[in-house]
């Protein structure tokens, strides 16, 4: 059996909030949409259908607890949940904070231009305030 890596695209894109049963989570770097990725910690996988039986549960209830928790944290209008992979095979789930000020809206976060990077002490205090939300 082959062993779990992460796509180079996804490490180089975010960075590492915590790992959940299955899921590893992590903020991808655009401080306009605050964007959390899940990747199961599974290898070769590729399409949500492709997620063992035994594990589909539990992936479901991690968006769940990620998006309800991004969105308590950042007050978001509207949360956006994603497995697209058209650039990444990868299975990763996008779970976007959403609000109607945003820089796309109503559009989709990637019809809005370049990404804008976290400042490092913003980026280290979201992170933070992701790991405590996300361990409880």
């Amino acid at each position: 059996m082959n062993e779990f890596k992460l796509n180079f695209r996804l490490l180089e894109d975010s960075t590492f909030v915590t790992k959940l049963h299955v899921n590893q989570v992590r903020l991808n770097h655009d401080a306009r949409f605050p964007w959390l990725i899940l990747i199961p910690e599974i290898a070769e996988l590729k399409e949500l259908h492709d997620i063992p039986d035994e594990k589909q549960t539990i992936v479901h209830k991690e968006v769940n607890f990620c998006s309800a928790a991004l969105q308590e944290l950042t007050s978001a209008d509207k949360m956006n949940v994603a497995a697209l992979g058209n650039l990444v095979p990868q299975l990763h789930i996008h779970v976007i904070a959403r609000k109607h000020n945003d820089n796309a809206w109503p559009q989709p976060v990637w019809s809005a231009g370049e990404a804008k990077p976290y400042g490092e002490e913003d980026l280290a205090e979201l992170v933070n305030k992701l790991r405590q939300r996300l361990s409880n």
